[in-house]
Formats: structure tokens, C-alpha cells, sequence
């Protein structure tokens, strides 16, 4: 495997890491049963994305990316220890673009939000709220680099790690850099389990 290298994203890289996340996710159960329409799913994860990266990880200098060969081959939106609740004003300038990229399933989407919430760590640790890769460059090690960048980080801080996974399919995929299973949350209305994973430094 080539050695792929991966960098703090920008503000210019927003476009891009977003069509990426959106292309990734775009069959994903969690988004799946948050935007059931296929059309509508398409056409708002980027903004979804983008928004989240704007308003939210990208302050925290939480965003690294993986780029390809023709663009972003994978993405990784992360928060600091300390710093994964949104503020009131990074959701109150979000809250217009979910409408818009959402419509009414934007309060699927605060049902979602709101379950991890209460089921997150209190702990201090590093979260990763997003990660996910082009499906045309999927096993080619662009999400593997971005999870070694971080967990070297975390593993140098002495800071663990946590994510919920929206696929049980991944889950092997996350146990591989250490992350163990901590339960499992149940979405509303039908849906899909969050399986909270947790990762100890090393």
C-alpha cells in the first residue's frame, strides 16, 4: 500500500470533503432512516456536511482530510477533549441550512442528536463525529491513514477516543485501532442501532 499522506483541512477544502462524506454516507442506515427519500438524501448530505464542518469541527481544528488524486479521498471530523457539545450559536447558524437540507426530517435528525447527547461520555476524550471515504477509493488505506493520524495524537496526549458507529457492519472495521464496544442506542420510529465505541490510549 502506498504511503498516503493526510493534512488539516481548510475552509477551501469544505466543498470537497463534503461531496466526499455525502458520497460516502450515502447508504448508510443512520442516513438511510434520518432522510428516507433517496433524491432528497443526495442532494442534502453535502450541505449537511458542510455545515457541520463549518459551524462546528473545523473551529476546533478537529478536520483532516486525505486527499486523492482527484480530490478528497477521505474526510475525518473530530472534537477535542472538551469540546464535542455544539454551542447555541454554532446551532443556531446551522439550524437554517438542516431545514434546507433536511426539510422535515431535520427533526429526525435532532431526535438523533439529541439520543448520542445523552448517551455520550463525560469523561475528557477525543470524538470522532465523523469519518468516511470515497466509495472509489474505499480499501486503498485513505481511512485508515486518517484514523493513525489521530489516535497517534490521542495515544501521545494519554487522551482516549470515542465514536458511535452508525453501521454494525463497521464495527469490525473500528475494533482493528482499538476501539471496544460500550452498548448500543436505538433510533426512534424504527430505527437503526448507534453502537457507542470506546477506545482506551496505548
Amino acid at each position: 500500500m502506498r504511503d498516503i499522506k493526510t493534512r488539516p483541512a481548510t475552509r477551501s477544502d469544505i466543498g470537497a470533503l463534503s461531496q466526499t462524506l455525502a458520497h460516502a454516507f450515502a447508504d448508510d442506515p443512520m442516513m438511510r432512516w434520518m432522510i428516507p427519500n433517496d433524491r432528497i438524501r443526495r442532494r442534502g448530505l453535502p450541505r449537511l456536511f458542510a455545515s457541520l464542518t463549518r459551524h462546528t469541527h473545523l473551529a476546533h481544528d478537529g478536520v483532516e482530510i486525505a486527499p486523492s488524486e482527484t480530490g478528497v479521498g477521505a474526510a475525518a471530523l473530530w472534537d477535542p477533549p472538551g469540546k464535542w457539545r455544539q454551542s447555541w450559536v454554532a446551532e443556531l447558524r446551522m439550524a437554517p441550512t438542516m431545514i434546507l437540507a433536511l426539510g422535515v426530517s431535520a427533526l429526525r435528525g435532532q431526535a438523533a442528536s439529541e439520543l448520542m447527547k445523552k448517551h455520550h461520555p463525560e469523561e475528557p476524550h477525543w470524538y470522532l463525529a465523523v469519518i468516511g471515504s470515497d466509495p472509489t477509493v474505499r480499501g486503498g488505506g485513505y481511512g485508515q491513514a486518517l484514523m493513525r493520524s489521530r489516535l497517534d495524537r490521542c495515544d501521545a496526549e494519554h487522551a482516549p477516543a470515542y465514536l458511535e458507529s452508525s453501521n454494525p457492519a463497521n464495527v469490525p472495521y473500528y475494533q482493528r485501532f482499538g476501539f471496544e464496544v460500550t452498548g448500543e442506542m436505538t433510533l426512534p420510529n424504527g430505527g437503526p442501532p448507534l453502537i457507542p465505541m470506546w477506545r482506551q490510549p496505548r
